[in-house]
């Protein structure tokens, strides 16, 4: 009988240290050492450093709770708040370290691997979309204005999200998520 796979083990240990070290202070030795294997089982099942952070990407978007967004028991602009809401708890409640994945991996890693560029993208269109699918849903309940453009304003959304994450963990407040939704929904959305 062969020996259980500790793939598993080693991809979520390389998602947590990806997300609270990033990706250039995150060596194998790092991950092998957080999964409890020896190094060689690392290269047993990823062929890079790259690769598992490709995979850390993909585990990252299962924690973004996308399913607030399609939530049928709340209208569309409380869902969207509800998600931010969700994710800047998850922030403070992590001590401001961590901020987003595929932000941080955009900024560290983008110009260097395109792979992880690319991914990186992906994520982020993909969050794009949902956010602007759920702004169209209000427009039609009638809770926004109709002619706010919803991919602009998706966009929007997300980038001064990126930025609300970088300056709550340099302030380590709540200052900054306190200006996103107060401009966020008070202002742009309302």
């Amino acid at each position: 009988m062969g020996r259980a796979s500790k793939r598993e083990e080693i991809a979520e240990a390389a998602f947590r240290q990806f997300h609270a070290r990033g990706f250039s202070a995150t060596g194998i030795n790092d991950i092998t050492k957080a999964a409890g294997v020896p190094k060689g089982s690392f290269y047993n099942h990823f062929s890079s450093k790259e690769e598992s952070a490709l995979e850390a990407l993909s585990r990252y978007a299962d924690t973004l709770r996308f399913d607030m967004l399609t939530s049928p028991d709340l209208p569309p602009l409380e869902r969207l708040r509800a998600h931010f809401e969700y994710l800047s708890r998850d922030t403070v409640d992590n001590g401001f370290v961590r901020g987003c994945l595929v932000g941080n991996f955009g900024a560290e890693v983008a110009d260097h691997n395109e792979e992880i560029r690319t991914a990186a993208k992906r994520g982020f269109d993909g969050w794009a979309d949902r956010l602007s699918r759920l702004l169209a849903e209000a427009q039609e309940a009638g809770d926004l204005d109709g002619s706010l453009g919803t991919v602009a304003t998706a966009l929007f959304i997300l980038s001064a999200w990126e930025g609300t994450l970088i300056a709550a963990r340099v302030d380590k407040s709540m200052a900054p998520f306190d200006a996103f939704f107060q401009t966020v929904f008070d202002r742009i959305l309302r």
